[in-house]
């Protein structure tokens, strides 16, 4: 890659806004609950890699914002559970959420690209130099 492609290249993926953090729980917490609206709040929370808490605030929005909604259900040890259905809006911005989860994904792709293609070059003419 030359260097104007790659200050191309920056300039365009610079005008991209960096991933938010609560986006990406939202939209990974909406996908698994429309492939599982059965999931416990433990397992969603083991799923994703983050505390009870943090899957607890990212529900709690979810349904303020009308994006889901509860049920509840008996599990098999007679324990009362939730079922978190996604709700038309849910499902509306579930599919919102993809288009921009896809859109900042392929930047931070294009920046690691870019950035290994510079680390590349800059050990290949290490090890040119080394050799003369």
């Amino acid at each position: 890659m030359t260097s104007e492609t790659r200050d191309e290249t920056k300039v365009s993926l610079g005008a991209v806004a960096m991933s938010d953090p609560a986006d990406d729980a939202r939209f990974r917490v909406l996908r698994l609950l429309k492939e599982d609206p059965t999931l416990s709040q433990k397992e969603l929370s083991e799923a994703l890699g983050v505390s009870v808490g943090q899957v607890n605030y990212v529900l709690r929005a979810l349904v303020d914002k009308g994006y889901v909604k509860l049920r509840n259900f008996r599990s098999s040890t007679n324990k009362p559970r939730y079922a978190y259905l996604l709700t038309p809006a849910g499902l509306a911005a579930k599919s919102a959420m993809t288009a921009s989860f896809l859109r900042r994904k392929m930047v931070e792709y294009e920046r690691l690209k870019v950035e290994i293609e510079a680390v590349m070059a800059e050990a290949d003419e290490a090890r040119l130099g080394s050799r003369e």
